[in-house]
């Protein structure tokens, strides 16, 4: 078979196909391998699932070669999101975490990440050593395991519930009395996923008023992409002002990505999420520091920056890169425009339930729409338009096209000069 390749955010394939029992294990062997190598066998891990189909399932087999391996397992009593089971490392001190999610590709999909001891995305030095022990567990290696009956009892398997320890961590993280003052009603879609129960709970304890849709498990997605983009979420555009709510809050598969549907049925994409965040951390939080974004995110949070002295980091694209950032650099937010967030404060990992919040908590603090206070920053900082377009490439043509693409040095685009190229991660042409 093919080598088992960990991507920007873990290793993914097709259920039945690529992600099999067997092949789980191996991987499962792999993580193991290199947590002992570490010398953090001890600390135990956590193990997350998603909605997925056999979800659960393939969470077990996975806990029963750790333990084998004599680490102890802590995994979550049901399916939970993937910032959450992050957020169980730092609860239990455990060295790190394996989380079964493909998150916002298509039900046919399942994965698995590893989320090292800091409660972020592995680097790619991590996920390199485990393909290096996972390839020795396909070409015959030992794969160890002990049945789930076995040590059910022991020390070596704890079931957790890091929920509501969660809930009140975001509790700390966000303007509570403002947002307790506010009783805003709102429309909260988890897409079917392991946030379902999340965003609710929490904004009902604030007194909210809270309507959901898509809050059931469905491996199906309800024959749609986990996506939560403004063309997948057209039906939520459509229910928002029909239902009178100030704002739809939609999760991805795993809950570590956001869409947000303003009042009046407009998508606001992340790049004007994350705007319109680092001001309100700035300006309303106090909290000032400089912000990370990768290669792809918008360039307004850089003029935001330089009118407030304040430093940008730009990265290759990946969360584990902006991770760092906010571990090493003292960034007080950090993005991608693909949907991931966090702040300081709170875990080097994206957090779609997080970002939800803070946007609710913007409207509730300024008491206008999405779209006033966006206009209110355009007017300060200038206006930048971003539109992302996806284009698949077949894999074999994967490194030729990016080939092409570095060389290709165009003197002006659509008639604006090119007056610089970027190559931290593809090509990015500056106008």
């Amino acid at each position: 078979m093919s080598k088992i390749k960990f991507g920007t955010d873990g290793w993914r394939a097709v259920m039945a196909e690529e992600f099999t029992f067997d092949n789980v294990r191996a991987v499962a062997q792999g993580i193991a391998s290199h947590v002992k190598e570490e010398g953090r066998g001890d600390q135990g891990l956590v193990v997350g699932y998603d909605n997925r189909f056999l979800g659960e399932r393939f969470a077990a087999a996975v806990g029963e070669v750790l333990a084998g391996n004599g680490i102890p397992v802590f995994l979550t009593k049901k399916a939970t999101p993937t910032p959450v089971t992050a957020f169980a490392i730092t609860q239990h001190g455990t060295a790190g975490a394996v989380m079964l999610t493909a998150s916002h590709n298509p039900p046919e999909y399942n994965g698995i990440k590893f989320i090292p001891h800091y409660a972020g995305p592995a680097l790619p030095e991590v996920t390199g050593a485990i393909e290096g022990f996972v390839q020795e567990a396909l070409m015959g290696g030992e794969i160890k395991k002990v049945m789930r009956e076995e040590v059910e009892d022991t020390p070596l398997w704890q079931i957790i519930d890091p929920k509501l320890a969660y809930l009140d961590h975001l509790r700390q993280l966000l303007d509570w009395e403002r947002m307790q003052e506010a009783g805003l009603k709102v429309i909260v879609n988890p897409m079917h996923g392991a946030g379902i129960g999340y965003l609710e709970e929490l904004l009902v304890s604030a007194g909210w008023q809270v309507i959901t849709i898509n809050a059931y498990r469905d491996p199906l997605f309800g024959g749609k992409l986990p996506e939560p983009t403004g063309d997948v979420l057209e039906d939520m555009r459509l229910e928002v002002p029909a239902r009178g709510a100030r704002l739809g809050l939609a999760l991805d598969g795993d809950a570590d990505r956001f869409g947000i549907i303003d009042g009046d049925g407009e998508y606001i994409n992340p790049n004007q999420v994350l705007v319109l965040l680092y001001v309100h951390l700035l300006e309303r939080r106090g909290l000032v520091g400089p912000v990370a974004r990768t290669v792809a995110t918008t360039h307004l949070l850089d003029r935001i920056a330089d009118a407030n002295g304040l430093e940008v980091f730009e990265t290759p694209v990946g969360f584990k890169y902006i991770g760092q950032c906010l571990l090493e650099k003292g960034c007080v937010l950090g993005g991608e425009e693909s949907g991931g967030l966090s702040i300081k404060g709170h875990l080097p990992e994206k957090d779609g339930i997080l970002a939800s919040a803070l946007v609710a908590e913007i409207v509730a603090v300024t008491g206008g729409s999405v779209r006033a206070n966006l206009e209110d920053i355009y007017a300060r900082y200038g206006r930048l338009i971003s539109r992302r377009l996806d284009i698949r490439v077949p894999v074999r043509d994967k490194e030729q096209v990016l080939k092409n693409l570095k060389e290709y040095q165009p003197a002006k685009m659509g008639g604006v000069p090119v007056v610089g190229r970027l190559l931290v991660d593809g090509t990015k042409l500056l106008l």
